[in-house]
């Protein structure tokens, strides 16, 4: 009988715990009920004070945060085992941002942004479900990006129809 004390986990690395964070939208792809959802209102949340900025700032921060999500997203699936797990939302808030690129940010647009890109995300019109099967986080991704630009499109032309 051995009567050392049961080994502590060590902690996760830094690298884990910030692909952590950046993968779940700040952890709200923990949210038990539609963790997509809950991404997708993050990422109308960050867009707020993004869409103050230069339009060059908006397009840079969507970049980089698609880079950095593809990431994010192919260690968290990997560490978790699976090819794209429900808590990565990072996609959503990339696609959120894009829905909302280059337009006014007014409540209106915002809502029917978030509205049609949840439907454009779970649809996943052509070519959006075939981008899905790319590898690792640029699946999980770019299928997202693809939607966004699709509610981009449509709201486009909504405010023309609508006259909003």
């Amino acid at each position: 009988m051995s009567s050392d004390p049961a080994p502590v986990p060590a902690a996760p690395p830094r690298a884990d715990l910030l692909s952590t964070i950046i993968a779940t939208g700040l952890g709200s792809g923990f949210s038990p009920i539609a963790p997509g959802t809950a991404g997708s209102a993050v990422g109308l949340l960050l867009f707020w004070p993004l869409q103050r900025l230069p339009l060059y700032a908006q397009v840079a921060a969507v970049v980089t945060m698609f880079a950095v999500g593809v990431v994010a997203a192919t260690r968290v699936a990997r560490g978790l085992g699976l090819e794209d797990p429900g808590l990565v939302v990072v996609d959503e808030v990339v696609g959120m941002w894009i829905s909302l690129l280059m337009l006014p940010f007014t409540p209106a647009t915002a809502i029917a942004g978030f509205v049609l890109f949840r439907i454009m995300d779970v649809l996943k019109p052509y070519p959006a479900r075939q981008l899905e099967s790319l590898p690792g986080g640029w699946g999980i991704m770019c299928d997202d990006v693809m939607a966004g630009i699709y509610a981009n499109l449509l709201l486009r032309v909504a405010r023309v129809a609508l006259g909003m």
